[in-house]
């Protein structure tokens, strides 16, 4: 063979033969030895005791309950009963901590992740209204008329 060939052959076969070596320094050990219970067995042993390890942000609405009742009166008898508190509020971590205030997310696009109308073929639009966004009262947001605990309860 001329040289104009095999100088390229022997580059891509370095090139694979360097990937397999650095493959075994970098790869851990207990990467994807655990069975078929991972997609593709594309999954390290050492992470699942790593995200046990994890502090959980997310307290759930039992924990908002004993300080807020009213709130989750309403909640709990609007058509956003399914919503979680923290969909709106944001991670509970660290409240009820003096410090750690739970603000409620006012943008309009947190509405919309819900209640935005997509226009699909055989979509099962559920409890939740969806709105048009181009045309229902753009200019405000959703908090200035209505109550999210209870958004049937309106402010106007």
């Amino acid at each position: 063979m001329k040289w104009h060939v095999l100088r390229p052959l022997w580059v891509a076969i370095g090139l694979v033969a360097s990937i397999f070596v650095a493959r075994v320094f970098l790869v851990p050990d207990d990467f994807g030895v655990h069975g078929d219970t991972f997609t593709y067995g594309f999954h390290r042993l050492s992470n699942v005791q790593e995200w046990k390890d994890f502090p959980v942000k997310y307290k759930g609405r039992e924990s908002c309950e004993e300080c807020h009742e009213e709130n989750l009166a309403a909640l709990n008898g609007s058509t956003h009963q399914t919503v979680e508190c923290e969909n709106c509020h944001g991670p509970s971590i660290d409240h009820p901590d003096p410090n750690e205030f739970l603000p409620l997310d006012k943008d309009r696009a947190l509405c919309l992740r819900c209640h935005a109308f997509l226009d699909y073929p055989n979509t099962d639009r559920g409890a939740l209204v969806s709105i048009v966004d181009r045309t229902h009262k753009r200019r405000y947001e959703c908090v200035k008329c209505h109550n999210p605990h209870d958004p049937k309860e309106y402010y106007e």
